[in-house]
């Protein structure tokens, strides 16, 4: 997604995982959506189980099975004694269709489908109405009925309708089993103001069958919504790279001026192992070539030592040669070396002396020149020009994704443990350039190698 606008373009058959902990539904999407769009499931049928607690409004619960079917939904009863005081089983087993659960341990029941297996099947657990004693029960994980112990045993969606007088539902304990069910992802159909029972006016009037199987289904296609976008953000942030083998060059390079002193840069290597441990954990084999670093060996990676862009790229070389499926040029190589390295130390005899430097070889070119290059990723830490740079270096160095950043900017410049970047891609990838906003280098590296494993694995190179 980019800004606030989410789209999904999807035509799938697929069994999701939602709801409370998660619910199982077998559904259709065809949608596009943006961020406050409403989705409609329609001939969707649902597997329902209706609970129905103690009080005047379970009349409407007979209603509320009545409609459910009609819309096409299966749905299965489960009882409390309470709820049996008012209406009997015997009207909402013909209604329903199926046997009505009553008890928690009921060999009949359990020969027929055990409370296990009535959590499992559920695709929403519809409460309706919902006494305050249940939820009470329910906010502080009581298990001592069917009802009860079917909220705890069921990864279904959790919706509660509740039906009460007005003074119970004001009170605050009431508020208060609310609000921890409400943190625990469970769903309010709230109650309506008007007459009740007990000769008042007021809120606790269980809502009309209409509204909440209205709001029931608009419940579950929110949460299949947001299921959706989950599932697809996780495909993009648990890359997959088992069986590839990952060479990365990381940290600066030192460029002998004599036996002590030498060129080199500012460059810590932590974005280099930053990269290499999101490879590792994505699965991957990873070979780490590093200049001089203070920093420890990431786990499981396989580290090179080397001082010169010259001991860089023959290893380099030599590695990609044995077979290399990616490979991430991370390094800060200098780009020049001295031409002549004195031989002893050079004496601070003299005003004034000059030093001939020499271009060093392009590492990240030469390997993407080999005729058969791995998946090529450049790193470009530009000053100035920043995106105009990198995208030379793009074209020019025929990478297939480069990195470039700002190390101007001394909260993500080098040393620092924050990063922020752009990625541009080689254009028979056909995607736009991706920022990558402030965060740490690791968090950046875990997001640098989701875009890798995504292009590698499609790269038509190999």
């Amino acid at each position: 997604p980019n800004g606030s606008i989410f789209y999904i373009l999807a035509a799938c058959f697929a069994r999701l995982n939602l709801g409370k902990n998660g619910f199982n539904a077998i559904l259709t999407i065809n949608l596009v959506l943006d961020a406050n769009s409403i989705m409609t499931l329609p001939n969707t049928s649902l597997h329902i189980v209706l609970g129905i607690t103690g009080g005047i409004a379970v009349y409407k619960s007979a209603i509320l099975v009545r409609r459910l079917r009609d819309a096409g939904h299966e749905v299965r009863v489960v009882m409390t004694a309470g709820a049996q005081a008012f209406i009997t089983p015997l009207t909402l087993q013909a209604l329903s269709g199926h046997p009505v659960h009553t008890h928690l341990l009921s060999a009949e029941a359990e020969n027929a489908m055990g409370h296990i297996e009535l959590a499992r099947w559920a695709d929403i657990l519809l409460i309706a109405p919902a006494s305050a004693d249940t939820i009470a029960k329910l906010a502080h994980g009581l298990a001592d009925d069917l009802l009860s112990t079917l909220y705890l045993a069921t990864q279904a969606l959790v919706c509660l309708a509740p039906a009460m007088n007005q003074h119970m539902w004001a009170s605050a304990a009431t508020q208060r089993n609310i609000d921890q069910l409400q943190q625990d992802n469970v769903l309010f159909i709230m109650p309506v103001s008007g007459s009740q029972a007990c000769g008042e006016v007021g809120v606790g009037r269980l809502a009309e069958p209409e509204v909440i199987i209205q709001q029931m289904t608009d419940y579950f296609a929110h949460y299949t919504m947001q299921q959706t976008r989950l599932s697809l953000l996780q495909d993009q942030s648990e890359p997959n790279l088992k069986g590839k083998h990952v060479v990365i060059t990381a940290g600066p390079t030192r460029e002998a001026i004599d036996p002590v002193r030498y060129l080199s840069n500012h460059s810590s290597g932590k974005m280099g192992y930053a990269v290499a441990t999101a490879c590792q954990q994505a699965g991957a084999t990873v070979t780490l070539i590093s200049g001089p670093v203070h920093l420890a060996t990431p786990q499981s990676v396989t580290l090179i030592k080397v001082q010169s862009a010259q001991d860089m790229l023959d290893h380099s070389l030599a590695v990609v040669k044995q077979g290399c499926d990616i490979f991430i040029a991370t390094a800060a190589v200098a780009d020049y070396r001295v031409a002549d390295v004195a031989p002893q130390k050079i004496k601070k005899s003299l005003e004034q002396i000059q030093l001939t430097l020499v271009k060093n070889p392009d590492i990240v070119a030469t390997i993407a020149a080999l005729p058969n290059p791995p998946f090529m990723v450049g790193f470009a830490a530009e000053t100035q020009d920043v995106e105009q740079y990198a995208q030379q270096k793009l074209t020019t160095k025929k990478l297939d994704l480069i990195a470039c950043n700002d190390v101007s900017r001394h909260d993500i410049g080098f040393g620092a443990d924050d990063n922020a970047m752009t990625l541009f891609f080689a254009s028979h990838y056909h995607q736009p350039s991706q920022v990558l906003q402030k965060a740490s280098k690791s968090q950046i590296a875990q997001q640098l190698v989701a875009w890798i494993a995504r292009l590698s694995n499609r790269s038509t190179k190999h």
